[in-house]
């Protein structure tokens, strides 16, 4: 068997814990992000990876995440993605269990209609920076 590559083979795992996410990352309005998967928690070069969670009654500041394809995984509540479709707003109702991709600079907002439920849901980036550009409108 070759060498080459073989410090590919013996690299480590990073375990983050879920008391150890950070929130020093990129933020919106209305959101709060915690980073878990990232250069500076773990030395990953192309994925970031965390969690996003919206307070009952509340909606997230309009935004894109610029070059960066963006999976999200709904954990708890109800939250509800908007976007702008042919200037008419459409409006992706998700609940746990459900996925929902957002292509590069596709303005969305989250919103948590629920008078008492945190929505919480897991971000995988493909970008390991986690884009945040705020806009002022979709």
């Amino acid at each position: 068997m070759s060498s080459e590559g073989s410090d590919q083979w013996h690299g480590r795992l990073h375990h983050v814990r879920g008391s150890e996410l950070s929130s020093k990352t990129a933020q919106s309005a209305g959101m709060h992000r915690f980073e878990a998967i990232s250069g500076p928690n773990t030395g990953s070069e192309k994925i970031w990876m965390g969690e996003a969670h919206v307070d009952p009654a509340t909606s997230s500041d309009p935004h894109h995440h610029g070059e960066s394809e963006t999976a999200i995984y709904v954990v708890r509540g109800n939250p509800v993605f908007v976007f702008l479709e042919d200037e008419h707003e459409v409006r992706i109702e998700a609940q746990p269990g459900d996925y929902v991709f957002v292509p590069p600079y596709v303005p969305h907002r989250e919103e948590n209609p629920s008078p008492d439920t945190e929505a919480v849901v897991i971000l995988a980036r493909s970008t390991q920076e986690p884009i945040v550009v705020n806009l002022p409108s979709l």
